[in-house]
C-alpha cells in the first residue's frame, strides 16, 4: 500500500471509527495462515481472527461459494424460505445432535437467543434464573454480559440485568449449591477461551448434566469459540460425550462472513413459537452458503484429523520448549485451542511475537492464547514454533534486565 493511501487510512479510522479497539496493524491481504500488512510484511497468523477463519484465510472452497451465491440471491427475509438454509440446518443437526436450529449473526446474538429460549421454558414453572461460571465470557450485550463472570468488562454498564449467578468453573459442589426453585439453566464453555483455555474437567461434565437431568434445568454450552472444529471435534462437547440441552455457536461457522446460530434439542423445539424470536440478518442464503462450504471442506479435507495431529504436536513442543523459563506455569489447551500460561501479564510476549512476525492472542490477562487455522501444516506449526521460541528467549533477556 503507497504511504500517503496508509496515511490516509490510518487518519480516517482515528475520525471516523468509535475508538472500541485499538489497532495497530493494518492488513490487506490473506491466504491460509498467512497475513499481508499494509507495508508487504507477511505475518504467520495463530490468532485466525479469534478463532474465526479456523480454514485460514480466503478458503478457496468458501470464496467461490459466496462469490456464487451472492450472483443468485442474497436476502430475502424469513418471512420467506429460500433454498439454502434449511440445507445448512440439516447438516448441522446431523452432525451434532437432533434438534432444530435458529440462525443469528453473531455469538453474542446466539447467546442471546438461547438465554431466551431457556428463560422461556423455565416460565411455565416460575423460574428464569440461570447459573454461569467465574471467568466465563458470553458476549457484549447487556444480558450476555450479566452472564459472563468477568466483572471488568461489566463496568459502567450497571446495573447488570437481573437473573444470572456466577460460581467458579469445575467446581460442582459450588454450583450444586447454587442451585435455587429459581433455576431454569446452567451455562457454561466447555473450554473457556477468554477465561484463559481452560478446559472442563470431563467428570465435572457428567456431574452437572446428571444434575440438570435430576431438577430438570437446562444445560446450554456457549461453543462460540471451541466450536466448529476448535478442540479436535466438529463441536467441542464430543470430547468430553455430554450432550447439552442446547449449544450456541458463530465465529467460524462461515469461516468469517458474519453468523451464528444456536441448536436446541427436539423434545423443545416449540419452546419459542412464531414471532418470540426473530433475526432480520439471521441464516440469510449468503450466510448459509458460506456455512455450508466450511462444513464441506471440514468433512472432505480431513481437517479434525489435522486439528488433532499438530495441535497435539504444538502443545508437545511448547511443553518442552517453555520448561526451561520459570516465568511460564504451564502449557494447556485441547485441539487446536492453546494457552501457555505465565506468571505475569502476557500482552508484552505478544506484542514481542507480533514484531517477530507471529499473530498470537491474550486470555485472562496472563495467558498467551494460540489458535492457528487447523489447516496449518506441519511446517508451518515448526515455523511457528521457530518464533514462539525466539520470542521467548528474547522476552526472557527482557525480565531479568528488569
Amino acid at each position: 500500500m503507497e504511504e500517503r493511501v496508509y496515511k490516509e487510512t490510518v487518519e480516517l479510522y482515528r475520525q471516523y471509527v468509535m475508538p472500541t479497539y485499538a489497532p495497530k496493524t493494518m492488513f490487506v491481504r490473506g491466504a491460509g495462515a498467512r497475513l499481508w500488512s499494509a507495508d508487504d510484511r507477511c505475518f504467520l497468523d495463530f490468532a485466525s481472527g479469534i478463532s474465526v477463519c479456523n480454514l485460514g484465510h480466503c478458503h478457496p472452497g468458501v470464496t467461490a461459494a459466496i462469490q456464487e451465491q451472492a450472483a443468485k440471491l442474497v436476502h430475502v427475509s424469513n418471512l420467506y424460505m429460500n433454498d439454502v438454509t434449511p440445507r445448512l440446518a440439516a447438516t448441522l443437526i446431523s452432525r451434532c445432535f437432533d434438534g432444530v436450529v435458529f440462525f443469528s449473526n453473531s455469538g453474542a446474538e446466539s447467546n442471546e437467543g438461547m438465554i431466551k429460549f431457556a428463560r422461556k421454558y423455565g416460565s411455565a414453572t416460575g423460574r428464569s434464573e440461570i447459573i454461569s461460571m467465574v471467568n466465563s465470557f458470553h458476549g457484549r450485550t447487556l444480558a450476555t454480559l450479566a452472564a459472563t463472570g468477568r466483572a471488568k468488562y461489566r463496568k459502567g454498564f450497571a446495573p447488570d440485568m437481573p437473573g444470572f449467578v456466577q460460581v467458579p468453573f469445575n467446581d460442582f459442589e459450588a454450583l450444586k449449591a447454587a442451585v435455587t426453585d429459581k433455576t431454569c439453566a446452567i451455562m457454561l464453555e466447555p473450554v473457556q477461551g477468554e477465561g484463559g483455555i481452560l478446559p472442563a474437567n470431563p467428570e465435572y461434565l457428567r456431574q452437572v448434566r446428571a444434575l440438570c437431568d435430576e431438577r430438570d434445568i437446562l444445560l446450554l454450552f456457549d461453543e462460540v469459540q471451541c466450536g466448529m472444529g476448535r478442540t479436535g471435534t466438529l463441536f467441542a462437547w464430543q470430547n468430553f460425550g455430554v450432550e447439552p440441552d442446547a449449544l450456541s455457536m458463530a465465529k467460524a461457522i462461515a469461516n468469517g462472513f458474519p453468523m451464528g446460530a444456536f441448536i436446541v434439542k427436539r423434545k423443545y423445539a416449540t419452546v419459542l413459537t412464531v414471532g418470540m424470536h426473530a433475526s432480520t440478518f439471521g441464516g440469510t442464503p449468503l450466510a448459509c452458503a458460506a456455512a455450508l462450504a466450511v462444513q464441506d471442506a471440514i468433512s472432505k479435507e480431513h481437517v479434525l484429523e489435522n486439528c488433532r495431529e499438530q495441535g497435539a504436536y504444538l502443545m508437545q513442543r511448547l511443553r518442552e520448549m517453555t520448561a526451561a523459563y520459570p516465568f511460564v506455569r504451564e502449557v494447556r489447551g485441547l485441539g487446536m485451542m492453546i494457552g501457555v500460561v505465565l506468571d505475569r501479564e502476557a500482552g508484552p510476549l505478544s506484542q514481542l511475537l507480533l514484531e517477530h512476525g507471529l499473530i498470537t492472542l491474550t486470555a485472562g490477562e496472563t495467558v498467551l492464547r494460540l489458535l492457528p487455522p487447523l489447516t496449518l501444516t506441519r511446517a508451518e506449526a515448526d515455523e511457528g514454533l521457530s518464533l514462539i521460541a525466539a520470542g521467548l528467549a528474547e522476552f526472557a533477556g527482557k525480565i531479568k534486565e528488569e
